[in-house]
This record gives C-alpha cells, structure tokens and sequence, in this order.
C-alpha cells in the first residue's frame, strides 16, 4: 500500500513522460504540494516504447516553441538530474519524392527560421551524403536538414523529469490507480483512487490512452482513441557510426532512427488500426500488441528499396504497441470546459516525447496564472466538441489521423473519414447544386461549387487548386452583383437578464448599452488585453442579446462567457446554435432582391448599416442584420430552423436569384476588405490596438476586462501592428505563417493570406515590428521595399495599415 497524503495543491493522473514533465514544472515554479500518481510503473503505457524523436518543426509557430523548447530542456537534463537520458543532437533529414513535397519543407524551414529552428534546404547529392544508406532512386527531389534536432531514450526522460520533479519537492507514487474524480459546485476537489482519498484544488489528466476513460470519470469529453503504431529493429548493422541523423521518408511513410548499432524503422500508414475500443486490459503494463506483419509488409517493402541495407540484415524485434492520437493531429490541453481546476495533457498523436518539455512548462504556468501563458488556440481543448469523443465517430476519424501525421499538408486539405455528422438544414439543397464541402467541428460547410458537370471533389496542390477560377466566379458574383452564403454554422448564444447589460459591457470592449435593434461588432479581452473573442452582438430587447461567433469557437467563447459570469449576477446563458440557420445575402444588389420578398423597408435610411430588425421575408418571420463579412451591402438573415427550407427556396425564386458562394469565396472577400479572423490574425496574445481595432474599443467606459493594460498601451504605443499586403507579381498564392522581409531584416510573419479577385493579385496580413521595435505607422509603410518569403522564393510586397479595396467602407453603406 502506498503512502498516499490526504490532501494535494495538485495531482497528475499518470505516470508518462507528460505527466512527469507536468509535475517537473510545477515543482520549479513553487508547487511543492504535488502529487503524481501512476496506475502501474513510470512509463509503463506508451512512453516506454516510444521512437524518442526529439524534433521542433511543427505545424504552426506556437507549437514550434514548445518543441523548441522540449529540445533545449533535454539537452540539460542529464547534468540535472543525473539520470542518463541518451539525448544526442545528430539532426533529422527529412527527404522529398515530390516537388509539392519540397514546397511543403520550404515554407516549414521559413517558418522554422522565423522561431530560432535552423533548417536548411538540400539537394539530393547532399541528402545521400548526409546519409549514406539511403538510395535516391529516380526520384527523391531534395530534402530538409534540421541540425538541431535530437533523439533520446523516452523511459529515461520520463525518469529524469520525475527525479528532477521530486528534487523539487513533488510527491511521484505508483501502484495507486484513480477510480473516481471528486467535484462539487462545477469545480474539482480532489481524486479517488483504490487506496483513498485525495483532496486536490487542481487535477492534471495525463493518462495518455487512458485520458478518454478518466475525462469520462469527471464528466469530461475527451476525444482521443488508441491505436496501434508499428516499427522494427534490425540485428546489429556493420558500418553504423552512431552518427546518422534522423531520417523521415514521408512519402513512403516512414523513419529511421539509429540505435545502438541497429536501425529502427517505423511508420505512418494511411490506414491504421484503432485498438481497445472495447477498452484498455486492466493489467495492461510494458505490454506489447500482437504482430502483424502483413499491414506492415507493404511499408517495409518500400524501406528495403530506400535503404538496401535493410536486405542484409535480419529483424531483431518487431514491435507493435498503441499511441493515442485525437480527431485533428493536435493533442489535448487545458482546463476542461465541463469542470474548472480538472486541467487536461493527453493524446499527443505519436509527438509525446518532442511535446512533453514545453507541454509541461505551458500547462505548469496555465495552471498558475488560470489563461494560457500564450496563444495555444492550436491545442486548446475548447476547440474540440462533445460528441467528437463518440465512439463510433473516434474509430473513423483516428484510422485516417494517424497516417497524416506524414502525409502532405496541402493547404485547404480535408479530411476524408467521419464525415456527414453535423449538417445545416440547406446542407441537402446546396449539395444537390454543386457544393463541395469541408469540415469544421463537425459541421459540413459549403466551400465551393463546382458548375455543371465539373465534380466537387478537391484536387490538393501548393499552387491554384482545381477550386481557384470556380471560387473566383463566386467572388466576383458578390463584388458585382450578388451571392448567397449559408452561414448556418456560426456559433450563437442569447444572454438574458436583467443584468444582461452590465455583464456584456464588462467582458466586452465595445459599449453594449445600446438601443434594441443595434448590432455592435465588438472582442471579448482577456487580462492581458488580449483578443479571446472577435464577434457581434445584437440587441434583441433591454435585457436580451444575441452573441454570433465563428463556427470554431463555439465552445471557447460560450465556456468564456461562462467562466466570467460571477455568481449572484442575473444573467442567463443559452447555446442556440442548432435553433437557427443563418442566410447571408451580400453583394451590391442585394436588397434589389429582398425587397420584393418582404414588407420591411430595406432602404438605407429605415433600415441603415449596424442595425437589426424581424422582418417578414416569404411566410417567415426571420432576424435580419444588417451586417457584412465580405464589405458589401447585405444582410444576414437568422432563421428558425423549420423556416429555412423555405426562406431559401423564396430567395431562389426571385427573377434573378443569387449566384451561390462558398467559403472560400468569403475568405478571399474579407481579406481584400481587411476584416480580420480569430484564431489567425486575431488571437489571446494579439491587443485591439495591435490588430488595428482600437475603433471597436469604447475607451470611456468605467470598466471592462483588459481596460488597465489597453489604456497603458495606449498610451505607451504599441511595438507592433497588424499590417497588410499585397504582392507586385500574380502568380504566387499566400496563406500563412510566410515571414515578411525590410530590407534585408525578418520583421514578422503573415497570420492569414488568400488570393484578391478583384485586386488581382495575392494579399496577406501580418504582425510587423520595424528595426528598433516599433510598430510601422502609414509613413513608414509608403514605398517600402517589404518581401513575403514564400517557400524558396522573396516576393517584393506593397504593405498598408488600410484594406486595398474600399478602404472608407463606403460599400457597406449604400
């Protein structure tokens, strides 16, 4: 029986190399009251027999410095605590069978650059100089060199954490297994394990493939599923030097990493296998999963041909053994939505060991300051929904998920497995017309349409998709004339009450005292000043709003409202997402077309920009906004759910009726408009006044959250600003994360790009900080010589603080 204490600051649940990173930077930054407790041994689920890839180019910047930092924690770890970890810096090489592929590794190295990550690009002479087993065949293309980058013996890091946290002070016990989570009054209290109590004010879920069993204790949805994961060991290979860096093949899906005079080559294969779905063995510990040689017969086939010296040697173990991995590719963190103080570090998609460092320091320093330490939107929780822990839905999705790890990331790329589970009520009628659909929290969302015969399926490149002319046509339909949008997945909430008013003008920016029937676009801040919501909000009734949000952040904003709402206050919070479609109709003649359908005037003065009324439209009552995403006249039309048939049909029916637009149209219209988006250009790190919103903020209320720190900045000035771009030459496509050049020096990185219609050309928008660390005003950006770094290529670049079409926002005011 363990020595279990009767109450804790904090327990980990499990014992792996998250949760021993956890506990290790709790313990540094003061918490000496923490518990972790492990069901069997340290490392006894997955960490043990993890590859230990120590890389740091990631997916998105914020991800890149956590695993940055993970690589700069273990080189030192060894000297700290004494425990041997194996980290050697040898460098991965990653290698090209495509020039998409090549593309891909580009712009990743610019990114990387940009955050300290060296990466250099190779031909292939230097690829097989660099590793000389490899074969180049006819068709290896080049490849990407990260020197930085690392390998270790995983149960030894997991170990070293552990020593390193209990040097600090942390409890680490195993042998006790969590039975139960203890909450009262929405917040946890502590743990249940099957040798007593814990009390707790916080508790970590870092069960890895148990993460989803123990959510489900607190009442948590936690959508991760095991699956199984491959790799062999060769008999000792003659020749090996102990020096070949890493090196991933991700057009055959594999990775060779030397280990001890052998290679181990492992895999991510299109189709996996989940396991345990029926659940996890209780005894389940050190465990290996039966082999199964023909699904991995055709990976290693191909390995033989890359690297012939395969064929020489004999397999000394062949490994099968289970990893988590979640519906998007992104692990798990952060604290519950369900459940206050029950934080979360689980289902890490096969990137545990490069992940658990900085994974470890953000969640240690979340969980001290109650707000993430910095952008982790990527990671958040909140992102994901309920039913995405179903599982049905889980089996489906994670065979796919596991096998993207390595295939290509081509922008726009949409997941294949899962689909058709949340649909709007026009989602049969648009498909029938053409609509080729993505996926967003579930919802399929109408991107483009594809003309009579022209199929609406994508085909994936870096450069203009087969997409690009049909979403230009739709693009232009609503510059010109008008378009059609269903934009029923916008998130949206009523807050009710008596003193609806008074909480809505606290969390939010804008001033929410208004007249019934005004729309007020306004962001929600957060301590910090930074941007945790961009949304508008309507008026309904002196003590009734409607709060509309961005599909993907549904569940974010609604916890975020919920976690600032202070007890005592009588304000209530409704989700009525799914009671309402949304119809937007935009373009210049726009109420050329609804007029006839309603008896409301749509004239410019009865009904002016900003303002909301319920009007008639066919036999319909619907909620007309006068409001625009896409800088045109127009309205959004918010429609209960058995009307929307209908009201879209009626619309259809006019002598002329809209031309139909995805949103990829809406993307391209916004962006030549300026209008930013949460989540790329908008984040928990990103201030009004750096965005360039600093008109959304009622400086003379009395008090709002982030107000002290806006009103400093204001004062102070910022160091950066939200700038926008336009590139001289056509040809190249922008999307995000391209570093921006002044001469000769890198000033920022676009958050968001996408190809201007109208203007003609790519455009972008990006945080810039000149020479000296301040932020550009409109004289610094006249005639600047700006370049987009955009794979191999600069591309020179006009820059503005104003949008490059209609920049006095005259359209929407016809």
């Amino acid at each position: 029986m363990a020595d279990l204490p009767k109450q804790a600051r904090a327990v980990i649940i499990g014992g792996g190399v998250i949760g021993c990173s956890v506990a290790y930077h709790l313990a540094k930054q003061g918490w000496t009251d923490v518990v972790l407790l492990e069901r069997k041994q340290l490392t006894s689920g997955t960490t043990w027999h993890a590859a230990g890839l120590i890389g740091q180019l990631r997916a998105t910047p914020n991800l890149i410095r956590l695993a940055h930092y993970s690589c700069e924690l273990y080189a030192n770890l060894e000297a700290e605590t004494e425990v041997a970890t194996g980290f050697v810096r040898h460098g991965s090489l990653g290698v090209a069978l495509s020039e998409e592929r090549m593309e891909e590794f580009a712009r990743g190295a610019a990114m990387g650059r940009m955050w300290g990550v060296d990466a250099e690009m190779l031909s292939p002479e230097q690829c097989r100089e660099l590793y000389p087993l490899l074969d180049l065949k006819d068709d290896v293309k080049g490849g990407i060199l990260i020197p930085g980058d690392g390998q270790a013996d995983p149960a030894n890091i997991a170990h070293a954490l552990a020593k390193g946290a209990r040097n600090n002070g942390a409890k680490v016990i195993e042998g006790v297994k969590v039975t139960g989570i203890d909450k009262a009054d929405g917040r946890v209290t502590g743990v249940t394990t099957d040798q007593g109590h814990i009390q707790a004010e916080v508790v970590v879920n870092c069960a890895g493939m148990w993460g989803r069993e123990v959510g489900r204790m607190a009442g948590v949805s936690v959508p991760l599923q095991a699956c199984e994961h491959f790799y062999i060991v060769t008999e000792q290979m003659p020749g090996l030097d102990g020096k070949l860096p890493v090196l991933r093949v991700p057009d055959e899906c594999t990775y060779y990493k030397e280990d001890a005079g052998r290679l181990l080559l492992g895999c991510f294969e299109p189709n996996a296998k989940p396991w345990g779905l029926e659940g996890i063995p209780e005894d389940f510990c050190f465990d290996a999963l039966p082999e199964d040689f023909e699904h991995f017969e055709p990976i290693l086939s191909q390995a033989l041909e890359r690297v012939p010296a395969l064929q020489e040697v004999g397999i000394h173990t062949f490994f099968n053994g289970p990893e988590s991995f979640t519906p998007d590719d992104r692990y798990i963190l952060g604290e519950a939505p369900e459940l206050q103080n029950f934080y979360l570090a689980c289902g890490f998609n096969s990137i545990g060991i490069q992940s658990a460092g900085g994974v470890g320091k953000a969640l240690a320093e979340w969980i001290e300051a109650g707000e993430p330490p910095f952008d982790l939107s990527d990671v958040d929780i909140r992102r994901l929904q309920p039913f995405q822990a179903n599982r049905t839905y889980l089996e489906a999705r994670v065979s796919e998920t596991l096998g993207l790890l390595y295939d290509d990331h081509f922008p726009f790329r949409q997941y294949e497995t899962a689909r058709q589970v949340r649909r709007t009520p026009l989602h049969d009628a648009l498909r029938q017309r053409g609509a080729c659909f993505g996926e967003l929290a579930g919802w399929e969302r109408p991107n483009w349409f594809a003309p009579e015969g022209v199929a609406p399926v994508y085909d994936y490149s870096w450069g203009r998709q087969n997409w690009f002319d049909h979403s230009a046509a739709e693009h232009r339909a609503v510059r010109h004339d008008c378009g059609l949008f269903d934009l029923s997945t916008f998130a949206k909430f009523l807050v009710q009450g008596p003193d609806a008013a008074q909480f809505l003008n606290r969390v939010s920016a804008a001033q929410m005292d208004v007249a019934p029937g005004r729309v007020v676009y306004t962001q929600w801040l957060n301590a910090r000043g930074g941007i945790e919501a961009d949304l508008t909000v309507t008026r309904l009734a002196e003590d009734r709003y409607m709060v509309v949000t961005a599909a993907g952040s549904q569940r974010h904003d609604f916890v975020w409202l919920q976690r600032n709402l202070p007890e005592g206050e009588r304000v209530y919070l409704t989700d009525v997402t799914s009671g309402m479609a949304v119809i937007g109709v935009m373009g210049p003649r726009a109420r050329d077309l609804l007029q006839p359908l309603t008896t409301a005037d749509l004239s410019d003065a009865a009904f002016p920009f900003g303002a909301s009324r319920q009007i008639e439209l066919g036999s319909a009552l619907v909620q007309a906004l006068r409001i625009t995403y896409v800088g045109e006249l127009g309205w959004e039309l918010y429609i209960p759910t058995e009307f929307t048939g209908h009201v879209f049909e009626t619309i259809m029916a006019a002598s002329k009726p809209p031309a139909l637009a995805g949103l990829h149209a809406l993307n391209s219209l916004r962006m030549e408009c300026g209008y930013r988006h949460w989540g790329d250009d908008l984040t928990d790190e990103d201030t009004p006044l750096e965005a360039g919103l600093s008109f959304a903020v009622d400086w003379t209320k009395a008090d709002f959250n982030g107000q002290e720190v806006l009103l400093k900045q204001k004062q102070a000035g910022v160091g950066r600003r939200l700038v926008q771009f336009r590139l001289a030459d056509p040809a190249p496509l922008l999307y995000h994360d391209e570093p921006v050049w002044l001469d000769g020096q890198r000033v920022g990185h676009l958050t968001s790009g996408a190809y201007g219609h109208e203007i003609g050309t790519a455009l972008g928008m990006g945080y810039v900080t000149l020479p000296g660390g301040r932020a550009p005003r409109a004289a610094d950006l006249e005639g600047a010589d700006f370049e987009l770094e955009i794979g191999r290529q600069h591309c020179r670049a006009r820059a503005s603080l104003k949008p490059f079409f209609d920049p006095k926002r005259e359209r929407i005011r016809m």
